[in-house]
Order: structure tokens, then C-alpha cells, then sequence
């Protein structure tokens, strides 16, 4: 078994909802235990910000999936719970990336481990710093990292 970091966001309807089963989903599925789920967080949309509001999360699995098939796992989530990718950054019903994998570096054109923008969005470090803020990503802790960041307007739901 390993250890993997996933976010999840959401910015349309019920936005803590759709996180909750999201997360539900994941722990149904196989090869997937939950260890660990940081709080909501309300943040403001990055990239294109002619949007709503996010709420984001941070979850920790243990999982027997490979780095690959734990990506899959969350897209055929996405998809069941109706995500349509419209425009890039934009408002999306339910968002699972991958952020991190227990021993991972990939790089191909399905998956990038550790996530490339991870350490560049305080929306994914706050709520992952909640459940692992000495994870080692790239050169520094999810809290190094953070401490680099603005991170005004983002507020525990």
C-alpha cells in the first residue's frame, strides 16, 4: 500500500455536497482506504476568475492502485458526478487531481507527480497542510511552501 494526496474542488451547486460525496466515492472504491480529510475551504477562483467561488479540500488514501489508475479512478469520478470540461480553469462541478504519491516522479502526458502546480497554489496547500504539512514536495514541506504564498481570501468553510 501507499500513501497519495489528493485535492478536490468544486464551484457549482452544492459545493460542500458534491465534495462529500465525492470523497464517499473514492472511499467505495478498490484499493482506496481514507486516512486522512482536511477541513472545507471557501476560496477564490484562480486562473479565470470570472467564475463563483471554490470550496477545496485535501484528502490522504492508502491505496494499492498504481499512480495511474488512482488518476483514472478520480476522472471516472469526475465524469459519474457529471464534470464537462468546458474551458480551462473554469467553473467545474467537481474537481480530484492527484497531488502527490508515495515515491512517485512521473511525468507523461496523463499524469504529473508531484502535481507541477502544487506548490504555486495556496487554495491546494492550505487544506493539504492541514492533514500533512511536513509531506515533501519537491525541495520543501507543504509548509515551506505555504509560507511563500498569499493567501488572502481563503477561509475554513
Amino acid at each position: 500500500m501507499s500513501t497519495a494526496y489528493l485535492g478536490l474542488g468544486s464551484n457549482i451547486g452544492d459545493k460542500a455536497a458534491t465534495i462529500a460525496e465525492a470523497i464517499r466515492r473514492l472511499e467505495a472504491s478498490p484499493g482506496i482506504r481514507l486516512t486522512a480529510r482536511s477541513s472545507d475551504y471557501r476560496t477564490p477562483p484562480w486562473g479565470d476568475t470570472d467564475q463563483d467561488w471554490f470550496l477545496n479540500a485535501a484528502i490522504a488514501v492508502e491505496t494499492d492502485l498504481t499512480p495511474h489508475d488512482l488518476l483514472e479512478t478520480g476522472l471516472a469520478i469526475e465524469t459519474a458526478m457529471g464534470r464537462v470540461r468546458e474551458r480551462r480553469w473554469g467553473p467545474r462541478v467537481i474537481d480530484i487531481d492527484v497531488l502527490s504519491y508515495e515515491g512517485a516522479a512521473i511525468s507523461d502526458e496523463r499524469l504529473v507527480l508531484p502535481h507541477r502546480f502544487v506548490r504555486e497554489r495556496a487554495f491546494v496547500l492550505i487544506p493539504l497542510a492541514e492533514i500533512a504539512p511536513n509531506l515533501v514536495i519537491g525541495p520543501e514541506t507543504v509548509s515551506q511552501a505555504l509560507s511563500k504564498l498569499d493567501t488572502a481570501g481563503i477561509v475554513r468553510d
